[in-house]
C-alpha cells in the first residue's frame, strides 16, 4: 500500500508521496500509471519527498511519460504545503534540494495551513551551453525555428529546466498542440526544450500558455513564468515585477536586480488523499 496526496498549484496537478515513511521503487513506471487519467489518477506527473543530506527536503519530480525532470515551479510550492500541512516541519521557510539546485520556500499560512508559497528559483540561466540549446547567442535571442508551415522567434532561457519562449499575436487561440509537439524536439535543443508561446498584455501582464516536455499542455508551468517573465525582461518588453496569466490562473514573478534571483510566488492547494494497492 502507499499512501498519496494529489495537488495542484494552478492546475499544475501532481501525484505527492511522502518517501520519508515510505520507501518507492520503479518510479518511473509508477508515474506512468498515476499520471493516466482513465486508469490511473490522473496527473501531470509524480512528486516524490525525500529525505536530504543538504537541506530540509528533496523533491524528485517525474513527468507523466516516467522521465525524471529537474524542477517544477508549480510542484515545488505543493511541496512546502505538504511538508507543512501534513507537520513533517514546523518551519515556514525551508529549504528543498532539486535536480536544479537547493530552493529556498515561504510559507504563508492561514489557519495553520499553507496558502500560498513564494519560491526563489534562483538566478536565470542564460548561457546557451547550460540551457542547453545550440546556439552561438548569449543571451539566446531570435532564434528563428520553423514547424510545420510557420516560423517563430525564440529566447532561451533556463530555470534549472530548458525554456524557449516567443510571442504570438492570440496566444487563447493558438495551435499549440500543432507546434509545441514539433519544436519540444527539435534538434536545437539537445535534453528537449519547454515551448513556451505568450502574449503581452502590457508592461505588467503576460499571457502564457505551455506545452511541458514529457507532457504536453498543462494548466501551468512555474519554471515556464519565470523564464517567460526573464525573457520579457531581457527583450525590454515588461518591468521586473510581473504578472503571469496561464489557463490554470496568475503568478506573480519578480526579477530582483538586487540578487539577479526571480521569486515565484502562487496558491498550492491539496485536492484530496488516498492510497494505491
Amino acid at each position: 500500500m502507499i499512501e498519496f496526496t494529489k495537488m495542484h498549484g494552478l492546475g499544475n496537478d501532481y501525484v505527492y508521496i511522502d518517501c520519508i515513511n515510505q520507501q518507492i521503487t520503479e518510479e518511473s513506471s509508477l508515474a506512468r500509471f498515476v499520471s493516466n487519467r482513465n486508469f490511473g489518477i490522473g496527473s501531470d506527473g509524480l512528486i516524490l519527498i525525500c529525505k536530504s543530506d543538504i537541506a530540509d527536503f528533496k523533491m524528485r519530480m517525474f513527468n507523466s511519460d516516467g522521465t525524471e525532470a529537474e524542477m517544477c515551479g508549480n510542484g515545488i510550492r505543493c511541496v512546502g504545503k505538504f511538508v507543512y500541512d501534513k507537520k513533517l516541519t514546523q518551519k515556514t521557510i525551508i529549504t528543498v534540494e532539486t535536480l536544479a539546485g537547493i530552493k529556498t520556500l515561504v510559507l504563508n499560512t492561514k489557519e495553520g495551513l499553507v496558502e500560498t508559497v513564494k519560491v526563489n528559483m534562483g538566478e536565470p540561466i542564460l548561457e546557451a551551453k547550460k540551457i542547453p540549446v545550440n546556439s552561438n547567442k548569449n543571451p539566446v535571442k531570435d532564434l528563428i525555428l520553423k514547424a510545420d508551415d510557420k516560423e517563430f522567434s525564440f529566447t532561451c532561457v533556463s530555470m534549472g529546466n530548458p525554456h524557449a519562449i516567443a510571442i504570438v499575436d492570440n496566444v487563447e487561440k493558438f495551435n499549440l498542440e500543432k507546434y509545441g509537439k514539433i519544436l519540444e524536439v527539435d534538434e536545437v535543443f539537445p535534453n528537449r526544450s519547454n515551448i513556451e508561446f505568450i502574449e503581452i498584455i502590457n508592461r505588467n501582464n503576460i499571457k502564457m500558455r505551455v506545452w511541458e516536455r514529457g507532457a504536453g499542455e498543462t494548466l501551468a508551468c512555474g519554471t515556464g513564468a519565470c523564464a517567460t517573465a526573464v525573457a520579457c525582461i531581457l527583450n525590454n518588453l515588461v518591468e521586473r515585477d510581473v504578472n503571469v496569466e496561464l489557463l490554470g490562473g496568475i503568478l506573480n514573478i519578480k526579477w530582483n536586480k538586487e540578487d539577479n534571483n526571480v521569486y515565484m510566488t502562487g496558491p498550492a492547494v491539496t485536492v484530496f488523499d488516498g492510497k494505491l494497492y
